[in-house]
């Protein structure tokens, strides 16, 4: 019914930046949350950043001041700006949002993820 598909991540050197994609398909009337989460092996899921769909923004402390999160909602997708990246970047990096679908039901989704790896 809902898709989320990341794309854009890859190897980069600490100092360096990445820019990842989460694109939304399907069955879609409306996305409010959408978010970006990353997890290290070994480690729990973290919510990295988080936008409304008026554009408001919310950040974790470890990457305030480097990630950027913007949407586009003409597109349904939401990207992920990472600058600065350090070491401790390196995760899986995993896309979600809360759809309201043309049926009007609201789910939660989550994509595939996207590996970024951080590393001299």
């Amino acid at each position: 019914q809902v898709q989320l598909v990341e794309s854009g991540g890859g190897l980069a050197q600490p100092g360096g930046s990445l820019r990842l994609s989460c694109a939304a398909s399907g069955s879609i009337d409306t996305i409010n949350a959408m978010n970006w989460y990353r997890q290290a092996p070994g480690k729990p899921r973290e919510l990295v950043a988080a936008i409304t769909r008026g554009g408001s923004t919310n950040y974790a402390d470890s990457v305030k001041g480097r990630f950027t999160i913007s949407r586009d909602n003409a597109k349904n997708t939401v990207y992920l700006q990472m600058n600065s990246l350090k070491p401790e970047d390196t995760a899986g990096y995993y896309c979600n949002a809360d759809v309201r679908s043309t049926a009007a039901v609201w789910s939660n989704y989550w994509g595939q993820g996207t590996q970024v790896t951080v590393s001299s």
